[in-house]
C-alpha cells in the first residue's frame, strides 16, 4: 500500500456526518435523515447531501450505527434445504429484496426438523432484526412465539393468526391446472409422485392433484398415489414401486421437479418411452425442466420474486409499516412431456424386469 492510498483511507475514515452537513449546507440531523434513507427530507436536501458524501467518498461506521440504534443489521433466514433448486432460487431474491436497505442475510440451513431448533438458536444468538421462514419444518406453536420477538415472515407458509405474514403461493391451483391438462388430454390412469405427508406444499399439491381427478368423474385411486422426498432417487423408486405393483397408468403428475426427471430416467430404464408411453408434468419449472429429453411440462412458480417480496416485506415491518404481502400466482408451462394416451393393444408392451430399487444418494 502506498502511502498516498494510507492518506486518503484515513481521511475517509476520519469524514463525519458533520462534516457533511456543514459542506451540503444542511443540519447534521438532515445529513443523518437523508444516510440513513429516510423519505423525511426535501428533495433538495437529499440531493445535496448524497452529492457531498459521493464527492467524499463517505463509508458510515457501522458497528457505530448498530451500538447506537440497537439493531444488528442481520435479517435471519431459515431455509428448509439450500441445496434444493426452488429454495436456491428464492434465496437469491432475497439477496436482490435486500439490496440498499440497510440490511444483510444471514442463513442458517435445516436438512431435517432435528435440525431446526439449532438453526433458529444460531440465528437468535446473533441478535437478527427480523426472521425470514423458508418451508415447513418449524412448528406453528414455535413460530407464532417467534414472531411475538421479532418480525417475522413466513414463505410459502401460513400459520393461522398470522396470515399477514406470508408471502403464498398458490400450490393447490398449480397442482389443479397440471393435473387437469392430463385429465383434457385424454388420461383417466394417472398417478401421483407426491412430497412428504408433512409437508405443507405436498399436501396443497396433493389436494390439487384429487380435486382434479374428482371434478372429470375420476374417483382417486390411493393406489397410484407414492409418497417421494422431493429428490430425483424417490421419483425413480415411485416408478419401481408402480411398476412393480403392476399398477396401469399413463400420466404421472410429480409434485415437483426433481422427481419428475427421477422418474422419466426410471421409465426409460423400463423401455417406457416419454410422452408416448406415459406422460410426465412436474412442477418448480426448474432451470433444467426445458432440456430434459423431452423438455418437461411442468408448473412455473417465481421463486426468485417470491424471494424479494418477502425481503421487502421484512425491511417494511422494520419500518413498523404494513408488510404489503403477496400471493403469487402459478403458471402451467406446456412443452414436450404430455400427449394424449396412444391406444394400447391387448398384448402390453414389453418391459424388462424391474431392476433393484434404486439408493437414495448418502
Amino acid at each position: 500500500m502506498t502511502a498516498g492510498t494510507g492518506k486518503a483511507r484515513g481521511r475517509r475514515a476520519s469524514i463525519t456526518i458533520r462534516d457533511i452537513a456543514r459542506e451540503a449546507g444542511v443540519s447534521p440531523s438532515t445529513a443523518a435523515r437523508v444516510l440513513a434513507g429516510s423519505h423525511n427530507v426535501t428533495a433538495a436536501h437529499r440531493m445535496a447531501v448524497t452529492r457531498v458524501a459521493q464527492r467524499l467518498d463517505y463509508r458510515p461506521n457501522v458497528l457505530a450505527r448498530q451500538l447506537a440504534s440497537g439493531r444488528s443489521g442481520a435479517v435471519g433466514v431459515l431455509v428448509q434445504d439450500l441445496s434444493n433448486p426452488f429454495y436456491s432460487m428464492v434465496v437469491k431474491g432475497i439477496e436482490m429484496g435486500l439490496q440498499g436497505s440497510g440490511h444483510y442475510p444471514l442463513f442458517a440451513n435445516c436438512g431435517d426438523h432435528r435440525e431446526v431448533e439449532h438453526a433458529l438458536s444460531l440465528l437468535l444468538s446473533h441478535r437478527v432484526d427480523a426472521l425470514l421462514v423458508l418451508g415447513g419444518q418449524s412448528g406453528e406453536e414455535e413460530l407464532r412465539r417467534l414472531a411475538e420477538r421479532l418480525p417475522t415472515v413466513f414463505v410459502s407458509r401460513t400459520i393461522p393468526g398470522l396470515e399477514d405474514r406470508s408471502v403464498d403461493i398458490a400450490n393447490l391451483r398449480g397442482a389443479y391446472e397440471a393435473t387437469r391438462h392430463l385429465v383434457a388430454l385424454g388420461h383417466r390412469r394417472i398417478a401421483h409422485v407426491s412430497g412428504p405427508g408433512w409437508h405443507r406444499h405436498a399436501i396443497d399439491r396433493r389436494s390439487g392433484y384429487e380435486q382434479a381427478l374428482e371434478q372429470a368423474g375420476i374417483e382417486p385411486d390411493p393406489g397410484l398415489v407414492v409418497e417421494g422426498d422431493f429428490e430425483e432417487a424417490s421419483g425413480a423408486q415411485a416408478v419401481d414401486a408402480l411398476l412393480g405393483a403392476r399398477r396401469e397408468f399413463t400420466a404421472l403428475f410429480a409434485a415437483n421437479d426433481q422427481m419428475a426427471m427421477g422418474a422419466m430416467a426410471a421409465l426409460t430404464r423400463y423401455g417406457m418411452r416419454v410422452p408416448i408411453d406415459v406422460s410426465v408434468v412436474g412442477f418448480d419449472d426448474l432451470r433444467f425442466a426445458a432440456f430434459l429429453a423431452p423438455p418437461l411440462t411442468t408448473v412455473r412458480q417465481p421463486a426468485m420474486q417470491v424471494g424479494v417480496a418477502a425481503a421487502q416485506a421484512a425491511v417494511r415491518l422494520l419500518a413498523g409499516e404494513s408488510p404489503r404481502l403477496l400471493s403469487f400466482a402459478t403458471e402451467l408451462v406446456l412443452r414436450q412431456s404430455t400427449a394424449p394416451p396412444r391406444r394400447r393393444s391387448r398384448r402390453s408392451p414389453a418391459r424388462s424386469a424391474p431392476p433393484a430399487p434404486t439408493e437414495r444418494p448418502a
